[in-house]
Formats: structure tokens, sequence, C-alpha cells
């Protein structure tokens, strides 16, 4: 077996569960307590009796409206449940601090997949940014022939906007 099948958790379900939240990367207390194999309660119990380690700037609840936008972009609703409140949304830095407050040897090890997460997350965007300075330099040096394929470029350097399902039922011939 390699690592990366051993792990406790895998780097594509972790980089699925980071979101871009009021222009930060987070990931969502539900998301964190899974990974942890924790209840949601335990987890925000346990930072909520040490809220100390997590100023505002690092962790926050969402908005109602956040969280509506959040269960309407969601696939299944269920995965909701019948919350009472909105989700905690907690940044790289709270992460960083969940294994000492959750302290299990699952939580240390869950916390370095997740600290790699971000870090490929990081060059990611750093590498992205990189191509669009490069493109922006080269487009500058060449004449309008060239517009349409720096056009076509940035199109498919844009990330995917996401198709909505349709609402409601078609019958044939309509």
């Amino acid at each position: 077996m390699t690592a990366k099948q051993t792990a406790l958790a895998p780097g594509e379900k972790i980089e699925q569960a980071i979101l871009r939240i009021r222009g930060h990367n987070v990931m969502l207390d539900q998301d964190l307590a899974q990974l942890y194999d924790v209840t949601t309660r335990a987890l925000v119990q346990a930072v909520k009796r040490n809220i100390e380690r997590f100023p505002g700037d690092f962790m926050f609840q969402l908005t109602p409206g956040e969280f509506d936008i959040l269960r309407s972009q969601s696939v299944t609703s269920s995965q909701w449940g019948g919350r009472r409140y909105s989700p905690y949304a907690f940044t790289e830095q709270d992460v960083a601090m969940l294994s000492s407050v959750l302290r299990s040897k699952r939580a240390v090890q869950v916390n370095i997949e997740i600290m790699r997460a971000f870090v490929r997350l990081r060059r990611l965007l750093a590498s992205h940014a990189e191509l669009a300075r490069r493109l922006d330099e080269l487009e500058k040096k060449y004449d309008e022939k060239f517009r349409v394929v720096f056009e076509a470029i940035r199109q498919l350097m844009a990330p995917p906007t996401p198709k909505r399902p349709e609402i409601g039922f078609r019958g044939k011939g309509k």
C-alpha cells in the first residue's frame, strides 16, 4: 500500500472540503468533524471550551444568508440535516489549533494532511497567478492579431462555472 492509500484523510477529500468564504480559504465544522472522526457537536464544544485559541479573525460562524447560499449550492440538502445553527468556518490557522484541542493521535495525523492540502492549494493559486502575469506580459508585446488567442487562453484559465440543475419537470414535446 502507498502512503496515499493509507492516509487517514485522503488529500482529494480534504481539498474538496476547502471553501472560499469572506475572502478566506476555510473548512466547515462538519467536514472537519468527519475527518477527525468526532461529532460536529463534540468539535464545536471543544472549540468553545478553548475559545481563546480561536480568535474571530481565524474562526467565524456563517451568517444565515451565507448558510442559505451554501445549502442551495449543495448537491443534497440532507447532508445538513436538521442543524439549528449555521456552521462554523475554520481558517488554516484554526485547523492547526484543532489538534491541540481535540488531543488525539488521529487529530494530529489529520491536521498534517489538512496542512498539506492548504499548502497545495496555495501553490496552485500562486502558479495560476504567475501564469496570468506572464500572459499579461505577452499580450502587451504582441499586436491586435493575437488578442483573440489571448482571450481564448483566458477563458480556458477561468474556473468553470457550476451548472445548476434544472428544477421542475419537462414532459416530451414541450
